[in-house]
């Protein structure tokens, strides 16, 4: 009898565990996901400032990323014989275009001009601009009664305000590990930002308006051919054939594509393999299990781990003005997450006045 019990406290013991692990997975997913997508950040600035072409990053981590996610194909959506149709072949080319020529090549040069938090904190603005591109291309109703709306508007106009403070401003220093000059305060600080930076803001921005009409993109090419991992092995190839042709054009020198032993090589195989490999599955699995809104609240996560990471192992410093225009965004973001998610549950409660 006694047995029989101790048996039984073991199977629901187990199945307590079982059903623990299963509430824990989607988090683990997301803070997984945007772990690797701060050592991105990271990788990527230390690649560029060791003078590798941001051309050649981006047409070498997609080569790289075509690979990886090939062989992930090739495990997990064998079975999967969607076809390649022409209307998916030009929306490959846009993918390509907007994803690889133009979003990654202007974020690594924006990144080249200011730092990774910097560019991570921006980063947030992706759900807002992806929103004001889904208003104006007529894929998304904006009714301005009701509240889902209005907090989707007003978390835009908050986050864009945070961007503009972020750009235009610096403040003192808040935080500083860098001891090079040791003999000026910690507190003294340019109140405006310089030119390279405002333009390396710019170049950002652009690269994330253009990443956010990618995503949308995306959205609508899943709906032709609903094998992920494949639509992103397709797409990291479109961008491969992309970038080196645009490579071939902007950057003459043969040395450039010479890869050497050393830290700037983490960088593509990162961002192929880790980035496009690991991190796009692992995010599809998390929006699987509880939507893309929730993928997305886990995003400022990724900002306050590349701020930590880029303190401690590139000397960045953070600033009174950056850090409130941080704030911003992520507070904007939060906004805009809260009314999509408010817009989903009337649709769903009342489909009727939805459709």
């Amino acid at each position: 009898m006694e047995e029989k019990k101790e048996g039984v406290r073991e199977g629901i013991g187990n199945s307590k565990q079982e059903k623990l692990c299963e509430k824990l997975k989607p988090y683990i997913y997301c803070i997984f996901a945007y772990v690797c997508s701060a050592g991105f950040s990271i990788t990527s600035k230390v690649s560029l400032n060791k003078g590798m072409s941001r051309y050649v990053l981006v047409a070498y981590g997609h080569a790289i990323g075509t690979i990886a996610t090939a062989l992930l194909a090739f495990l997990f959506e064998r079975e999967n014989d969607s076809k390649i149709s022409l209307p998916l072949v030009r929306n490959l080319f846009f993918l390509g275009l907007l994803g690889a020529v133009l979003g990654r090549t202007l974020f690594y040069a924006g990144l080249e001009q200011t730092s990774p938090a910097f560019a991570s904190a921006l980063g947030n603005l992706i759900p807002s601009i992806t929103f004001i591109l889904a208003v104006l291309f007529r894929m998304e109703k904006l009714e301005i009664s009701k509240r889902g709306s209005q907090a989707k508007i007003l978390g835009t106009v908050v986050a864009f305000s945070g961007a503009a403070l972020m750009t235009l401003y610096k403040g003192i220093t808040v935080i500083s590990l860098h001891t090079q000059h040791s003999h000026q305060p910690v507190t003294q600080s340019k109140g405006f930002v310089d030119k390279d930076s405002v333009k390396g803001s710019l170049m950002l921005l652009t690269s994330y308006v253009s990443l956010s009409a990618f995503y949308i993109r995306q959205t609508i090419t899943i709906k032709m051919y609903p094998a992920p991992i494949k639509l992103t092995s397709l797409t990291c190839l479109s961008g491969a054939i992309l970038s080196t042709i645009m490579t071939a054009i902007l950057d003459h020198k043969s040395s450039s594509w010479k890869l050497s032993w050393n830290i700037g090589l983490l960088a593509p195989i990162y961002s192929g393999v880790v980035i496009f490999g690991i991190t796009v599955y692992v995010q599809t699995l998390a929006i699987r299990l509880k939507g893309p809104v929730f993928m997305t609240a886990f995003k400022p996560l990724s900002t306050l781990i590349v701020a930590i990471m880029g303190l401690l192992n590139l000397g960045d410093a953070l600033y009174i003005g950056r850090v409130i225009g941080a704030t911003l965004i992520i507070l904007g973001l939060y906004a805009t997450l809260w009314g999509k998610e408010k817009e989903k549950v009337e649709n769903e409660t009342n489909p009727v006045r939805a459709s």
